[in-house]
């Protein structure tokens, strides 16, 4: 079996396999229109934040707040971005978010495509 470094994407080619290091995240945002989305993805992608920000237009969510169980059709962001820049995503996205307690969470990609990877380095800036 041979275990080969690959140049920045902070993963390891093992036998066939990709195995990346949780150097990526795909982080999920639900929004409570498409303007409010659209906003925050595209001022994501300006900052340098995510590489890509996909617009899921319509999503229900089911969810108890201040003690009711509330229904409310919701716009569905899925973000894909470098695990280094969690802490700066989660805090444009409270800057830029009407909600009082948005939802912002992140996981880890474990493995991914080895061009898709590098290119979501590339394409954001951890400063």
């Amino acid at each position: 079996m041979c275990a080969l470094p690959l140049q920045g994407i902070g993963s390891v080619l093992v036998g066939n396999y990709l195995k990346a290091r949780a150097m990526h995240s795909v982080a999920f945002v639900t929004c409570p229109n498409a303007s409010v989305a659209d906003s925050i993805a595209g001022g994501l992608v300006s900052e340098k934040l995510a590489a890509c920000v996909n617009i899921v237009p319509s999503v229900q969510s089911v969810y108890t707040w201040e003690g009711k169980v509330t229904r409310d059709n919701e716009v569905l962001l899925i973000i894909k971005t470098r695990s280094s820049l969690a802490d700066k995503l989660n805090a444009f996205v409270k800057a830029h978010h009407p909600y009082e307690c948005p939802e912002v969470i992140s996981m880890k990609i474990e493995s991914g495509y080895p061009p898709y990877l590098n290119w979501i380095s590339e394409s954001t800036v951890d400063s």
